[in-house]
């Protein structure tokens, strides 16, 4: 599955950092495929038991981190699990089947 993030239209580069939390009930390659991000800044990608991050070539890979969780298996135990976890959760999306999944990021 690719993920494509860019900024909001109102940001030009986005430069704070961001938690991602890759959920999967199958083992996945998250390919991550960014836009306008800033280099340098702190992200955290958590995905399911199994799963990998495979990021583009450049620096972008050096900033971030990639940690395996056993996450919750229902998705509404799962979205309590990220608020208490992170105090907040910006954006929730499940989907059944997709090749890409485009995320837009931002204030």
């Amino acid at each position: 599955v690719t993920l494509h993030l860019n900024p909001i239209s109102s940001v030009h580069i986005h430069q704070k950092p961001l938690v991602f939390l890759l959920n999967s009930p199958l083992p996945l390659v998250w390919k991550l495929k960014t836009e306008r991000l800033a280099p340098g800044i702190q992200r955290f990608f958590f995905v399911s038991v199994g799963s990998v991050v495979q990021f583009e070539k450049g620096n972008f890979s050096l900033s971030a981190e990639t940690e395996e969780k056993l996450f919750p298996e229902k998705n509404e135990q799962l979205l309590q699990w990220a608020q208490k976890e992170y105090g907040a959760v910006t954006s929730f999306t499940e989907l059944k089947i997709s090749r890409n999944i485009y995320i837009k990021v931002g204030e």
